[in-house]
């Protein structure tokens, strides 16, 4: 009998990918079946043990163009997860006729505070026969790997949306369905190796900040001045300037640098990569000529300020016809443009 059903499905099943019709095979309770993609597919009269996922009024998820449904938090061999529902297939799979699903181990997991874990975990999903009262399992046999890089595994085309939506099969009635999962942990493994990642900024965006100082003449010569902390690419940085110069530009020259506003807010592995430009406006409204720098940095905890000790010399900065220093004012500009961050996995 076995034998005549598997070739009755091996032809069913012929040519058509994860398709099936499950009131062709489902009447045999713990029948195991695997379609040609590897999935396993069985009948199950117990709900999951984990999480279950309703959803009423399934018609008007796309008619909100709700693309996804993400779970709340849920609970499973220690660690906290989400399931991923896409209720029209994931697009961003060129999937468009059948449901898609997935887990997702959440944000707060122990894998975000431990880069080296790996969780091996093999899960089941579920979906809810309402005419007959039982549960469609379908799943993959063998555990798939958990970490920081890979946090989702699941299904393309969990179901044709054809038989999903078919009233006759149980899945979708009255407009309502039912999903459902269970997580089981096969192993955890414990790695000492560290690494870094990089993300380059594809479409940077520049950002400005401008410094007035009012009573040039009155500023302590040998304490750096500090403006406001200002805002660019997520982080918080400030302009510091040395009135009689710093270093080699003690005595001679302004000094002028970019720094991040409080290092200690990033972490000791983080390198930031900027392009950066300050600059003291010429306050003259008819020759206007700004003196400027230009650099590129790897910003970080251990080396938070870049810049110039030489910036401009005094004699320049305070000569009447330059513009720069005007009514014992000046106006310093920063424009800073993130274009990457580096930080450890």
């Amino acid at each position: 009998l076995l034998r005549r059903l598997n070739t009755f499905l091996s032809q069913h099943l012929v040519g058509k990918e994860k398709e099936y019709t499950p009131a062709s095979f489902l009447a045999m309770e713990d029948l195991v079946l695997r379609d040609r993609d590897g999935m396993l597919m069985s009948v199950s009269d117990a709900p999951p043990t984990h999480y279950i996922v309703k959803l009423e009024s399934f018609s008007l998820l796309r008619k909100n163009n709700i693309e996804k449904y993400i779970s709340s938090d849920f609970e499973a061999g220690g660690y906290k997860w989400k399931l991923i529902i896409y209720p029209n297939g994931n697009k961003t799979k060129n999937v468009s006729d059948s449901i898609s699903a997935y887990l997702m181990m959440a944000q707060q997991s122990s894998l975000h505070l431990h880069p080296g874990l790996e969780v091996h975990a093999v899960f089941k999903m579920f979906l809810l026969d309402q005419h007959k009262d039982n549960y469609l399992t379908v799943e993959v046999g063998k555990a798939r790997r958990f970490h920081k890089m890979k946090l989702e595994w699941g299904f393309d085309r969990l179901m044709s949306l054809g038989t999903f939506t078919d009233p006759s099969n149980g899945y979708l009635v009255n407009d309502t369905c039912m999903f459902g999962v269970e997580i089981y942990i096969s192993k955890e493994i414990h790695t000492s190796a560290k690494g870094e990642s990089l993300l380059m900024m594809e479409d940077a965006i520049s950002s400005k900040s401008t410094w007035k100082i009012e009573s040039f003449s009155s500023l302590n010569v040998y304490e750096s001045e500090e403006s406001k902390p200002f805002n660019a690419g997520e982080h918080k940085w400030k302009m510091q300037l040395y009135p009689k110069g710093k270093g080699s530009g003690t005595g001679t020259h302004i000094s002028l640098y970019l720094a991040l506003a409080d290092p200690t807010t990033i972490s000791p592995a983080s390198q930031i990569y900027v392009e950066f430009t300050l600059r003291i406006l010429d306050q003259d409204q008819i020759h206007i000529k700004h003196h400027f720098s230009k650099a590129n940095h790897w910003f970080s905890a251990s080396n938070p300020v870049a810049g110039w000790p030489r910036f401009v010399l005094l004699s320049n900065f305070n000569h009447p016809n330059r513009g720069l220093l005007v009514k014992d004012s000046c106006i310093l500009e920063a424009e800073v443009t993130v274009h990457g961050m580096a930080d450890a996995l």
